[in-house]
């Protein structure tokens, strides 16, 4: 028998039932036959520290973050990337061997790719882009279309406030419109992103005039629960590019994948069937 412990990782949340990343990580560690295992764990606020100290002495070589805690991990962690601090969470916990904390955020890497999966020649840099929201999602939004090329990002979000921080942290490239004004974004944008919850399954639609997207826009949406949100369809039907956001979900867990197991897993057909299917 081998003496070789087996790697363990997976996802903190509160609740987590709804996660894809088990299914997700499950296929990845099956497809390329390595032995570990990938465990959701529902972790309670109170709970978040003593859990992610006690992970690392348990065999866990990381795990992922969801809601609640991908702020509160930044407190927790011995070492912090720049873009995770840029964000202001971590969706990403890498735990070292000399018991050091790495956390680190790729929602805004999967998103990028996500992109450029699904609409070929797509580029940051190809005009403005138009964001709804101004959550953890668009904070991560905003910061990756920054990095790879946008010039400009016009922002709405139904809590002007919200939208106003996000401004004052990234800077004079990102220009906010009021809640009622955001479908005049939509003139001028070569991107346009959904980053909140409306048009999820159980919530309510995004009720924001469509008739101002350009046809050579890119249109895609971080919902993904159904995959062709009625945003996405109305996008669809006026000759825009669509991308749903499963495959954000995909390829953020490849670096992360990666980092753990030590293979660098391919985000393909097969990925989202088995997603899909779980």
């Amino acid at each position: 028998m081998s003496d070789t412990a087996i790697p363990l990782a997976g996802v903190i949340g509160s609740p987590i039932e709804h996660s894809k990343s088990p299914a997700l990580h499950g296929h990845w560690l099956k497809r390329y036959g390595i032995n570990g295992h990938y465990i959701p764990m529902n972790v309670a606020h109170d709970d978040l520290a003593e859990v992610i100290e006690l992970l690392p002495r348990l065999g866990f070589v990381g795990v992922n973050v969801t809601i609640p805690h991908k702020e509160a991990v930044l407190e927790l962690a011995d070492l912090v990337t720049d873009r995770a601090s840029l964000i202001g969470a971590a969706n990403t916990l890498i735990f070292h061997k000399d018991g050091r904390v790495h956390a680190d955020n790729t929602d805004g890497y999967g998103f990028v790719e996500n992109l450029r999966q699904g609409a070929p020649g797509w580029s940051a840099a190809d005009g403005p882009a138009a964001v709804f929201g101004a959550g953890g999602a668009a904070r991560a939004v905003i910061a990756s279309l920054l990095e790879t090329g946008a010039e400009e990002i016009m922002l709405a979000n139904r809590t002007r406030s919200r939208a106003d921080a996000l401004r004052s942290e990234f800077g004079q490239r990102v220009h906010v419109f009021e809640w009622v004004q955001a479908g005049n974004m939509l003139e001028e944008a070569a991107t346009v992103v959904n980053t909140t919850s409306l048009g999820m399954v159980g919530k309510p639609e995004l009720r924001v005039p469509l008739d101002g997207l350009r046809k050579d826009a890119t249109v895609t949406d971080l919902v993904y629960a159904p995959l062709e949100t009625a945003f996405l369809e109305t996008a669809r039907e006026k000759g825009c590019r669509t991308v749903d956001g499963l495959g954000m979900l995909l390829f953020q867990a490849a670096p992360a994948f990666e980092r753990w197991f030590g293979q660098r897993p391919d985000v393909d057909a097969q990925t989202r069937d088995a997603v899909l299917s779980a």
